[in-house]
């Protein structure tokens, strides 16, 4: 049978053990996760912050066209002020529309952004001068998450020109909320609705009607 002075030895080892397990094991880890999350914090107020629709060299409004327009697009772009859960609630989103211009070489001119609801009603339009996005330049317009009007069926109308060739831009909502434990975030992507065309080739005779002979 295990003397007491054996079974009062055994219990100082099994202390020292476990004061060596949390010192060189348990304290480690700790510190590790909060010097992760130190470096996680300084880099994020070490990056610059920019607000939506910010105005700079690279997304410059213009009082007038700076050049022709050769190419260009209407676009219907999907957005969810809120979506349904559990008993059919609505659960509020904030959406954010981005346009990117994916060309390298050459701007682009956003020249309408227009913002519906489920009805088709337009609520507002987003855009007062036509927005020039420099190469690989992009912009953003926010929706609050407090602002129910647009509903589960809202859509934007993006209209963009451009006075050369270009890649087609790509254009997004992003519709995020984290008010919960639980966040929840989706995109949806443009549709074009209509390629438009510069004055010139838009005027042509309707029906390809040719011009009668004298």
């Amino acid at each position: 049978m295990p003397t007491p002075f054996s079974e009062e030895r055994a219990e100082q080892i099994s202390r020292h053990l476990k004061l060596l397990t949390f010192l060189f094991v348990i304290v480690p880890i700790v510190l590790l996760v909060v010097f992760i999350e130190f470096r996680f914090r300084s880099i994020e107020e070490s990056l610059p912050n920019r607000a939506p629709s910010v105005r700079d060299e690279a997304r410059q409004e213009l009082d007038k066209m700076p050049w022709h327009p050769v190419t260009g697009q209407r676009l219907y772009v999907p957005a969810y002020s809120h979506v349904y859960h559990q008993k059919g609630e609505p659960y509020l989103l904030t959406v954010t529309l981005n346009v990117r211009n994916t060309d390298m070489d050459n701007e682009i001119v956003v020249t309408s952004v227009r913002y519906f609801d489920t009805s088709g009603k337009e609520l507002r339009s987003l855009l007062q001068k036509p927005l020039q996005l420099a190469p690989l330049a992009a912009t953003e317009f926010v929706i609050q998450r407090d602002d129910k009007f647009g509903g589960s069926g809202a859509s934007f109308i993006v209209e963009w020109q451009a006075g050369t060739e270009v890649n087609q831009p790509i254009v997004e909502t992003v519709m995020v909320d984290t008010s919960n434990t639980q966040g929840i975030s989706f995109t949806a992507s443009a549709v074009p609705i209509r390629e438009t065309l510069p004055a010139s080739e838009s005027s042509s005779d309707p029906e390809g009607e040719e011009p009668s002979a004298n």
